[in-house]
């Protein structure tokens, strides 16, 4: 075990049809899901959103990419987004710095089959991995053989690295080093106590590479001094960091709230398996103090990025993994983490690339997360592998001359549950086993099911579904 030693820190850190009418009004008519929160509704000598435009004819080099992953912040979370009692100023501004979608999904409910969908570019269900919701043990995970984001990339000449939560399988199987990123330091499990890095079997989960790293700080504090490090490196070539924060996922410590560590450790050395889950504790006044110190660390990275001088030329990236849980603020939206209504699957997403797009604008384009993986890679100069063809849809086209996207569905499937977007519509089957469908254009909160009165749409999106759904691999039997 690498030793690095310093003390707890006690202070505490305040393939469908969506027409070209219908991508038209969805982008140029955003008020029924743009015009939530404060950037849209600017006050006065704000600058306000307006809908995405490509500025085209701009030139620049391949861009350094910082892809960050918030993990089970909910869509409105963000004040950008809605949220009436957090305060994110710096990923407002890095939203206002450039694109802020306001129908971003994941790739999933949860949070390895979303990374198994970024890492791939492909659906979780392509991969025997992928349909662990989520991986909780050691039996499977993203087989080194199969491409990757990283592996493809690095193909053409990108340095790459991982920084944060892999949660992809574990060792010595299962590794980002084994999976194209140059470098790995974070954590394997879904989920670790901030301070002893203890996961969910009691199990010391930080590591460098593939040997286990001791730092009992705060652990966001760890991953974003390691992520500001790397950005100011003195890099020769372009550059893929994924920096893949645990925050705010339970348990509910927030930056010096040791002796709510302290408990929850004696419960997990005890042997209490449900100890790090904290189910008799959180608030949503922690919740919102471990939001606004994931909206500082952020802030934090992007500042050493400034420092570094490689603003202008990194494409910067903040989503969710997926949707909010118990304290997660998501209204309108229904449902929540592990399900496909929006709560589960629509989340706050941000691009800013100051060499070719423009600030203060907002895109009501639905996408979901196998999308940008096609879209880096186009813009990285790589090439899908042949062999493992992507599920996503590039979006540099959109992104930096105005195209039209190509016409697709979008396509989730958990066990019990089913959902396919079209344009505006939804169709969804929940645990109840009945049909439904909404048009999420005049109902986002999925309240009004239009089943029985759009009967043919209805049988022409779940036709969609299962044909999609006969291509991945079938569930474990009895899983």
């Amino acid at each position: 075990m690498t030793s690095h030693n310093s003390n707890a820190s006690t202070s505490r850190r305040s393939g469908s049809p969506l027409s070209r009418r219908a991508f038209t009004t969805a982008v140029g008519a955003t008020a029924a899901t743009a015009a939530i929160g404060p950037q849209a509704a600017a006050s006065d000598g704000e600058t306000r959103e307006r809908p995405f435009r490509a500025a085209r004819g701009r030139h620049a080099r391949r861009p350094n990419i910082l892809f960050i992953l918030g993990d089970d912040l909910g869509w409105a979370d963000l004040s950008s987004y809605g949220a009436p009692h957090i305060r994110t100023p710096h990923l407002d501004e890095l939203g206002r710095q450039g694109v802020r979608f306001t129908d971003s999904y994941s790739g999933s409910a949860t949070c390895s089959p979303t990374r198994f969908s970024l890492y791939t570019g492909r659906y979780p269900g392509r991969t025997k991995g992928g349909l662990a919701e989520p991986i909780a043990d050691r039996s499977v995970g993203l087989e080194p053989t199969h491409p990757t984001l990283a592996s493809l990339l690095r193909g053409v000449g990108y340095s790459t690295a991982l920084i944060g939560k892999w949660h992809c399988g574990y060792l010595p199987d299962h590794s980002p080093t084994r999976s194209g990123w140059d470098e790995f330091f974070g954590n394997f499990g879904g989920a670790l106590e901030y301070y002893s890095k203890l996961g969910l079997a009691g199990e010391y989960d930080l590591y460098e590479g593939d040997a286990a790293y001791k730092d009992l700080r705060y652990y966001t504090r760890i991953l974003t001094e390691r992520a500001s490090e790397y950005v100011q490196r003195d890099h020769d070539k372009p550059w893929l960091l994924n920096l893949n924060f645990t925050t705010p996922h339970w348990p509910w410590i927030a930056d010096g709230d040791t002796e709510t560590s302290a408990g929850i450790v004696r419960r997990i050395k005890a042997g209490d398996r449900g100890a790090l889950r904290n189910a008799d504790g959180g608030s949503v006044e922690k919740y919102t103090e471990m939001v606004e110190d994931l909206d500082r660390s952020v802030g934090e990275v992007l500042k050493a990025l400034k420092r570094s001088g490689q603003e202008e030329d990194t494409l910067v990236f903040f989503a969710s993994d997926n949707g909010g849980e118990r304290f997660s603020y998501n209204w309108p939206l229904s449902g929540s983490k592990s399900s496909l209504q929006e709560g589960g699957i629509r989340v706050p997403s941000v691009l800013r690339w100051p060499a070719r797009i423009d600030g203060h604008q907002v895109s009501a384009l639905p996408v979901f997360s196998p999308d940008w993986t096609a879209t880096l890679l186009e813009l990285g100069g790589a090439r899908p592998d042949p062999a493992h063809p992507l599920d996503g849809v590039s979006l540099a086209g959109y992104l930096l001359r105005g195209e039209t996207p190509k016409e697709r569905d979008l396509f989730w499937r958990v066990r019990g549950e089913r959902a396919l977007r079209r344009g505006d519509w939804k169709y969804y089957r929940g645990k109840s086993g009945t049909d439904q469908l909404f048009n999420l254009a005049a109902d986002q909160r999925e309240q009004a099911d239009r089943a029985a009165a759009e009967p043919e749409r209805l049988a022409a999106l779940r036709a969609s579904w299962e044909r999609t759904d006969s291509g991945l691999l079938p569930y474990p039997t009895g899983s």
